[in-house]
């Protein structure tokens, strides 16, 4: 028996390790997620070509009553990306002044390889801060994906988007995955089934 609760045990471990890789990223300030062409991040091993449109998906909610700065960015010097469609440019700020405690906004950019970049690496950054004053703030910082830029030229069709506005204020705050509380009650239940049998 105590096998079988080792073995749950295990399971439940590597099934916790699975959502991790999978939940928003948060802080006592906020909670931050984001997506590229529908993959949560951060995605890896993924190859663009030039001119070939992605999806970048962000989703803020705020903990807090104050201000959040959200950025889409790249650090390379050389400009490897231009955004085809979205709420501001890459490395430019969105500032979301006087906000409430549970305001949350979704933003969507289409973006695309310039060709300024090739045969490498162009990470998708992101970068919020959310500030309750001066010298409170706490920021969520990481990389979406990090995708390998081809010498190649895109040549298929352009991007498409829904008739759907991803921006409307009257979402309901996003809540995670529910992972947690399923691996919480295995766990809960092979801790019980191991007291009976001491």
């Amino acid at each position: 028996m105590i096998k079988i609760v080792c073995f749950l045990i295990c399971i439940i471990l590597i099934g916790l390790n699975q959502d991790v890789l999978a939940e928003p990223e948060e802080n006592e300030y906020g909670i931050v997620n984001a997506w590229y062409n529908g993959q949560e991040a951060t995605v890896r091993n993924v190859q663009l070509k030039i001119g070939e449109p992605v999806e970048i998906k962000v989703e803020v909610m705020s903990k807090i009553d104050g201000h959040v700065n959200v950025e889409l960015e790249s650090p390379l010097k050389t400009k490897s990306y231009e955004v085809v469609s979205g709420p501001s440019l890459i490395d430019e700020s969105i500032d979301n002044l006087f906000i409430k405690s549970g305001w949350n906004e979704t933003y969507i950019w289409i973006i695309k390889p310039t060709g300024d970049w090739t045969n490498g690496n162009a990470p998708i950054n992101l970068f919020v801060q959310f500030t309750k004053a001066y010298d409170e703030y706490e920021h969520v910082e990481f990389t979406i994906a990090n995708p390998y830029i081809l010498d190649e030229q895109y040549s298929g069709p352009a991007p498409t988007r829904t008739a759907s506005d991803p921006s409307s204020k009257d979402q309901p705050p996003f809540q995670g995955s529910p992972g947690f509380g399923v691996a919480g009650a295995l766990l809960g239940i092979a801790l019980v089934v191991m007291a009976r049998r001491n």
